[in-house]
């Protein structure tokens, strides 16, 4: 029996984004014979901690609820979880002593974009680095390209859809580079979408007679609901009669709320906060609205095609691999005017839901889980 390959993988909580939900879904379908892993995370929080499987080595920096606002009293508190990983980032020695008890590894994994100055500091030079860039950032104003440049230090950089893999080639200096730069698709796993998807729900807000839109998301400018509430209202009064439910929580949350009450759409627009098994309310909607300004690979859309809803959505990051390029649902301009013209397009052609779900239904899709497992295990076993 060869020897277990001994990784790290570095991420900064398990709360419910999509990249924590990647991780896990990845490292419940690893084979536990073949690798030996030890996860770090910064902050010992969120609703995946219980999925973690047995056999991974969880380690943290901190515990403690995940800090999203800034009331005076705790201002102290994310003060000093700064600077306690920021003490961890200039002396990673200690890092790797104390926490981590100088254990050597064969791949260092950053799971998530944000930790790619934890990997480079490293101080084991010998293991192999994989960076994983969950989202779009080119999109995000701090990844400058000299910033996204020292991606390149990697061994391998990981993307999420054909646009970031060509954007990453643009900045590639040489082959070597442009080579370790590398699309995955994040697993779904079909099965337990579906099997979610069919618990009965009590609190479905809406009744069945009008076209219903529903969107998942945390509630941060990015998602552009703000930009969706005022198409709602302008396709009202134009007379498409359609309602829209919202679920997700997040620091916009009261500023979108109270923009609903301004344009007087209590009645057709309902936020239902945070939902750990939003799929039901999916399932019981008409279609699925996008209507991020970016996104990285919104596992949410593929979720919903394997429930075989409708897709509106706008021009983001991984839409057009999920859409397969419009052919799975409506990919619209990344604009007010845009998500207008998809959401009025499947309200008024009648016979366009009948088609995508035709088209989704006869679909082999690429992101199921066995294959995008398959494929990680390639990657860490060839780097």
């Amino acid at each position: 029996m060869s020897e277990k390959k001994k990784i790290l993988i570095r991420i900064g909580s398990l709360r419910h984004g999509g990249a924590e939900k990647v991780l896990i879904n990845f490292l419940k379908n690893l084979p536990e014979d073949k690798y030996e892993i030890d996860l770090l995370i910064n902050l010992y929080t969120g609703m995946y901690i219980k999925e973690v499987p047995s056999w991974v080595k969880l380690h943290y920096l901190l515990k403690g609820e995940m800090i999203t606002t800034n009331r005076p009293h705790e201002i102290p508190v994310k003060a000093f979880r700064v600077l306690y990983q920021k003490i961890f980032l200039w002396f990673p020695s200690l890092l790797y002593t104390f926490i981590l008890k100088n254990k050597k590894y064969d791949v260092e994994i950053a799971a998530i974009h944000g930790m790619y100055r934890e990997l480079l500091s490293s101080p084991q030079k010998d293991s192999k680095k994989i960076i994983w860039v969950q989202n779009d950032i080119f999109n995000l104003k701090e990844y400058t390209p000299d910033i996204i440049k020292q991606f390149f230090k990697f061994d391998r950089i990981l993307v999420i859809s054909n646009k970031l893999k060509e954007e990453m080639q643009k900045l590639a200096q040489n082959e070597r580079e442009k080579q370790a730069v590398i699309k995955i698709y994040n697993p779904i796993d079909k099965e337990d979408t579906l099997q979610k998807a069919d618990i009965k729900i009590d609190d479905f807000p809406f009744s069945a007679d009008l076209p219903t839109f529903v969107t998942v998301g945390t509630v941060y400018p990015q998602k552009g609901y703000d930009r969706l509430l005022k198409v709602h209202k302008r396709l009202l009064d134009e007379g498409l009669k359609h309602q829209i439910i919202i679920i997700g929580d997040g620091f916009d949350f009261e500023n979108i709320q109270s923009q609903l009450n301004q344009l007087g759409l209590q009645e057709t627009v309902k936020m239902l906060g945070f939902r750990s098994n939003p799929y039901p309310y999916v399932k019981q909607s008409d279609f699925y609205i996008m209507s991020s300004r970016h996104e990285g690979f919104p596992t949410i859309i593929a979720e919903a095609l394997i429930l075989n809803k409708p897709v509106v959505s706008t021009d983001v990051s991984g839409i057009r691999d999920l859409l397969q390029e419009g052919k799975l649902g409506i990919i619209n301009p990344n604009s007010e005017e845009g998500i207008y013209e998809g959401m009025k397009k499947i309200l008024t052609q009648k016979e366009l839901a009948q088609h995508y779900e035709k088209e989704i239904a006869n679909t082999d899709l690429p992101f199921v889980l066995q294959k995008s497992v398959a494929h990680l295990q390639e990657i860490i076993d060839g780097v």
